[in-house]
This record gives structure tokens, sequence and C-alpha cells, in this order.
């Protein structure tokens, strides 16, 4: 994609992108954690392609926002507030939807804890539970209403948000990468039981995506360790959402989508690496 001075990526615009995925048009899609960083993101591309979007949160003003933005930009979202791990909240929030919208095509679940970072010496049982009931938990308990509803309607699409510690470890993230792990089997255990009523669950694996907005030193030092040269961002998780629901992927199910840069498909990092990327080949001299 072509680049700005900062290196960031720059996209087409909201009209150029819309309806890139017609069997997406008209479609309810819930999206949890969708506040922020990627979850608003993905909210705001499916928005883009015509789909009516569910912009879940426990923060309302803030998932207020991302409504707002999405309606002056001409698309259809409404918000949900609840706390994707408490079953209570997550039962009424689908009641809510099924008042308003009648179904769910799409869940995107999307809503997790990263931090805080403990060593393991350090975490305790809150530390532990709190996370793996967000991550984890909140992944079975919104997944569990929407396959009902969409069971019902003859099919439907469930996408959950892995990481690379599902299959690597980050120091100090024992409780995150656990439950990471967890979204991962979930998510191929989940292909098996619902494949029979047309259900597709597959997961994305996000890379280093800079979701804090970090500073230009800090972006270059992490895009170092990253194959194609730079930090991700947000929108780039967005394309592979789109397809993992769309009619495109309507027959994959169980698989686990990597948009990480590249980052797993190398043995170590390049600042270790035997040749790291200063040592390769200059353009000039090719």
């Amino acid at each position: 994609s072509p680049r700005s001075n900062d290196s960031r990526p720059t996209w087409p615009t909201s009209e150029t992108r819309r309806h890139m995925h017609a069997s997406l048009q008209d479609k309810v899609v819930l999206v949890t954690g969708a506040a922020g960083g990627i979850g608003r993101a993905i909210a705001e591309r499916f928005a883009n392609q015509g789909s009516l979007v569910v912009v879940n949160d426990i923060d309302a003003d803030a998932a207020g926002a991302v409504v707002e933005s999405i309606v002056a930009s001409g698309g259809r979202a409404s918000a949900a507030i609840a706390d994707v791990s408490n079953g209570g909240q997550v039962a009424e929030m689908f009641e809510t939807v099924m008042a308003a919208h009648g179904t769910v095509d799409v869940l995107v679940n999307n809503a997790g804890l990263v931090s805080p970072m403990l060593h393991f010496f350090d975490a305790d049982e809150a530390w532990w539970r709190k996370i793996i009931d967000v991550n984890l938990t909140g992944h079975f308990l919104c997944s569990h209403r929407a396959a009902r509803i969409m069971a019902k309607a003859g099919g439907g699409c469930i996408i959950n948000m892995s990481s690379g510690g599902a299959t690597r470890a980050h120091r100090a993230f024992t409780a995150y990468d656990a439950s990471k792990g967890g979204i991962e089997a979930l998510t191929r255990a989940m292909a098996l039981d619902l494949g029979p009523y047309n259900i597709r669950v597959n997961a994305l694996m996000p890379g280093s995506i800079d979701t804090a907005g970090l500073d230009i030193d800090q972006r270059t030092l992490r895009g170092e360790n990253v194959p194609l040269g730079r930090i991700g961002e947000p929108h780039d998780m967005t394309g592979a959402a789109l397809f993992l629901a769309s009619d495109d992927a309507s027959y994959i199910t169980g698989d686990v989508i990597r948009v990480d840069g590249g980052m797993l498909a190398q043995q170590r990092s390049a600042t270790v690496d035997i040749m790291p990327p200063s040592d390769f080949p200059k353009i000039e001299d090719l």
C-alpha cells in the first residue's frame, strides 16, 4: 500500500471501500469491545460494506461516539453496552439486539484484556480469573447466545480474536497467553459442533498492532522485528474480518488467519537473527 511520511499506510476512502463484499450488505454484525482499537476499525469497516453494526463495549460514552461516527459517515449502527464476562449482561444484550434488529448474522468476539502485565510469581488468582473471564469466557458466552440465533436463521459466522500468544509466548503474560490458546481450541471445537448448522467459526490472529497511538520512535523500534518492516494498524485487521464473514469464505471454518506482517513466520526476531535486515542488499545495488 502507498505510505505517508510517518510510514503509516494510506487507504481508500470509505466510499471506494463500500460494498466490496455484496454478501455483507444489510447483515447484522455484532462487534464486542468495539469502542476503540481493532474492534472499532472492524465495526467501521463492516458499516462501510452496508452492514448494520452493533457496537458493544463496557464504556457507554465511547461506544456511543463510535455509533455517532458511523452514522455521520452514512452507515448504520447502534450501541449495546455489556460486560462480556457477565452472563446476565450478555443475555440482556442479545435480547436487546434481537428486539431491535431481529437477528445476528455475524459475531466478532473482539473484547479482551491484555494488561496488567505480571510475572508468574507476582500473579494472583484474581488477576488470572479476570483475564480468563473476559478473554475466554466472554467468547463462549457471546458465541453461545449468537449460535442459537444463527442456527434458527439457517446459518451465520463467528469470528474470534486470537494472538501470537496462543502458540508462542510473551513474558509476563501467562493468563493472556493461556486465554488465547483456549480461544483457538474453542474455535476448532465450535467449528465442529456448529458446522452442521451452517455456522462457520474462525479466528483472527493479530500481530503487533498499534492501538495506543505510539510515537514514531516506538513505532520504528517495534517495526524492526516485523518482516514487512512496520508495526500494524487496527485497519490492517479489517480486510481479513470482512473476508471471513463474506460468502467468499463459505467453505472455511475452524481456521486461524494470521495478520501479523510475517512475525510468526520467522525463527528469531530481526535484531538477533544471523543476518538482520540492516545487512540485506540495498535497493540501489540490485
